[in-house]
């Protein structure tokens, strides 16, 4: 009785082997003929999902699919080993031998499902699978199976094995509105599919079968007993110790779905603005820098009240790269205007642009950090500013004018160099400003009197930070935010080192982190703009705080609000503490005693105008001061630099004479670059147009 069942069941499976044959060579056969005539839908990138990514590749920002799917891009060199071995072993063992149909997985699957009158286990492979997500269809019917095979060769005819392999990887289903690894990976785990534990590399194998019951985050026993499946056909082809199994089934699975990556949401917007049909861009942003000030941002916005914006910006001085562009406390905050990106505002800067006022001065030899300025109420045609506070503080020293943010000193400076210089000097920085309508520029535009955004002026403060005093124009990757600077540097090095020797000694604010840095705040008329621009010797930060609608904050000031968001960024932003450049060549701190009478007290261009007029003025060596030791040899090489020789007073032309001897031809010029022959004590000296004479004595070192 046994023998004939036997012989029975083997002639029975003779036949289906036949049948299935058969079958097999008349579908190849066919698939060659209808390939030309009806080729299959192909994989496009215009499938994909939109990704945005920081500097080193990790993802900012991803959007959906026209349809509403997240389904990102995938390279299987990122994708984890022991995942895509499971895969495999689990889904399509023949994969890399078979040419998109497995005969004899089909043959077992057809035998199965007569011998036990139910489908017990599927024949299809990856690329059939990949063939019914290219081109799928409602219902599961015998023409739909013989369409799918066909689809499958002639896929197999066009695609690589890793190319079909990475596209099912990319389209298969995960659950809900995700496909494809990586967006399940990142929504149900919160990393890439890089290096994947084997628990959660099992449930991803598992989760494509039947991704809506299967769902880890709603059905979390059936993603389980799923995921244990995967991992005892693993146990039986020998890829995973059996006790795996154990030490994962004794583990509770419990998967929430994570939201996608949502950082630099300003920056994603602009770049899919610029290149909609482009589906990975890449920006300068350093993705933790950013998530941690996007955290700043919105904890100082909650802190200082309702409807108000803060945008930070992070700058790398030495090429200008953004690491970190927050546009505002929270993009989906309606009541903040959160979808304004303030970064890039055009507005009142308050006193944010005086370093480069006192930095002009400084050039011009107007005065010194100790000169004495005054500090009371003045008339300037008509424009009569005042002090924040509306005191005056009398005759104080340029530095401490310049810490305290005094108004009428700054003012006094710049009638002295001119408005258009400042703005000149704007200009070669790259930085974007406008005036009010129907305006020219002005002595108010030293007071905020001026529009410009939060980058234009990080950029312009990236010339004190920078090597050569050169602002560096800033990127983001995805945009131009600012304009290209001149490739001269906008101060001269000690003009440079003197502001942020000024600058550094201000303070940091009360309970604030105590890191040194040189900064600046500013705050506009009327209270709408809190500002701090703060660097080190490398990096910039800017802060601004306001109102999306310039809308008037009482109490609002860029020392109060700004200033301490300020040193939180710095000390949150996981960036080193680069210390600051020494002194540079003819930069020295030189005490109000050894001034020389005429940088005691800064002179207003009028009277020193009048005492020209009335030839009373002499010249005056205003640096180096008689009796100074210059340090100007370089280690390395044991060459000296030039020294740079002011003067003041005196009628042009000028002859100039080292040690007795003339050593350059007569000039207008009242700054000389006087090159020392040796170490020593050297008379310097200059003889004006009336005859009159000034020197000093130097010891070069």
């Amino acid at each position: 009785m046994g023998t004939m069942l036997h012989r029975r069941m083997s002639g029975k499976w003779l036949k289906v082997v036949g049948l299935g044959f058969s079958l097999f060579v008349i579908l190849a056969l066919a698939a060659v003929v209808f390939d030309r005539v009806y080729p299959p839908p192909l994989p496009d990138q215009r499938q994909l999902s939109i990704e945005v990514a920081d500097r080193d590749d990790k993802l900012l920002r991803v959007f959906a699919t026209p349809e509403g799917r997240w389904r990102l891009t995938t390279d299987l060199a990122l994708i984890d080993a022991e995942f895509l071995s499971l895969l495999i072993a689990y889904e399509d063992k023949r994969f890399y031998t078979h040419n998109g149909v497995d005969p004899r997985a089909m043959m077992r699957a057809l035998w199965q499902i007569i011998s036990n009158r139910r489908i017990v286990s599927g024949g299809s492979t990856i690329t059939m699978q990949l063939a019914r997500l290219l081109e799928p269809r409602p219902r599961r019917t015998l023409s739909a199976k013989v369409l799918q095979i066909v689809r499958a060769v002639q896929l197999e005819r066009r695609l690589s094995k890793d190319e079909i392999l990475k596209w099912y990887l990319t389209l298969a289903p995960y659950g809900g509105n995700l496909e494809g690894i990586r967006a399940a990976s990142l929504s149900y785990f919160g990393v890439e599919p890089t290096a994947l534990s084997l628990s959660q590399a099992a449930l991803l194998v598992a989760l494509p079968q039947s991704p809506e019951s299967r769902r880890p985050d709603r059905h979390a026993n059936a993603a389980r007993l799923a995921s244990l499946r995967v991992l005892r056909r693993a146990a039986l082809n020998g890829q995973i110790d059996p006790g795996e199994i154990e030490r994962v089934a004794a583990r509770n699975l419990l998967v929430k779905r994570r939201p996608l990556p949502f950082a630099a949401a300003h920056i994603s917007q602009r770049a899919i603005q610029n290149a909609p049909d482009r589906k990975r861009h890449k920006t300068t942003i350093r993705r933790s820098i950013q998530s941690r000030l996007e955290v700043v941002a919105s904890d100082a916005a909650v802190r200082l009240g309702d409807k108000l914006s803060v945008a930070i910006v992070v700058a790398d001085s030495r090429d200008g790269t953004i690491l970190a562009q927050v546009g505002s406390a929270g993009f989906f905050e309606e009541g903040r205007s959160g979808w304004i990106d303030m970064s890039r505002a055009k507005r009142s800067p308050g006193s944010t642009l005086k370093p480069f006022i006192y930095g002009l001065a400084l050039e011009e030899g107007l005065v010194l950090p100790e000169t004495l300025i005054s500090d009371r109420a003045a008339d300037f045609s008509g424009y009569r500013p005042r002090n924040f506070d509306l005191s005056y503080q009398g005759d104080v020293s340029i530095r401490r004018a310049l810490q305290l943010s005094l108004n009428v000193p700054a003012v006094r400076l710049l009638h002295a160099v001119g408005p258009a210089r400042l703005t000149a000097l704007l200009r070669d920085a790259g930085a974007g400003f406008i005036f009010p309508s129907a305006e020219r520029p002005g002595l108010s535009i030293g007071l905020g009197g001026i529009g410009i955004s939060l980058v234009d002026l990080v950029q312009a403060y990236t010339s004190f930070a920078s090597t050569d005093g050169r602002a560096v124009v800033l990127s983001n990757g995805v945009d131009t935010v600012t304009g290209r600077p001149s490739r001269r540097p906008l101060l001269q090095n000690a003009a440079r080192w003197h502001v942020s020797d000024i600058l550094r000694g201000i303070g940091p604010p009360v309970a604030s982190p105590n890191r040194e840095l040189a900064y600046k705040t500013g705050t506009s008329y009327g209270y709408r703009d809190a500002w701090s621009i703060g660097y080190d010797g490398r990096y910039v930060i800017g802060v601004w705080i306001g109102r999306a609608d310039n809308g008037a904050i009482p109490g609002l000031t860029g020392q109060g609000a700004a200033a301490p968001v300020l040193f939180e960024a710095f000390s949150r932003s996981g960036l080193s503490e680069i210390p600051f450049r020494p002194a540079s060549v003819g930069a020295v701190r030189i005490s109000r005693a050894q001034l020389p009478p005429s940088l005691k007290r800064f002179q207003t261009f009028e009277e020193t105008f009048e005492r020209k007029k009335s030839g009373e003025s002499k010249p005056h060596i205003a640096f180096p001061p008689s009796g100074a030791r210059l340090e100007l040899s370089h280690a390395s090489t044991g060459d000296f630099s030039p020294v740079i020789v002011k003067l003041q007073g005196g009628r042009p032309p000028f002859r100039w004479l080292a040690n007795g001897e003339l050593v350059d031809r007569p000039s207008r010029r009242r700054n000389w670059h006087w090159m020392p022959d040796g170490r020593g004590s050297a008379r310097l000296a200059v003889i004006d147009a009336s005859g009159q004479t000034a020197h000093v004595d130097v010891v070069i070192d």
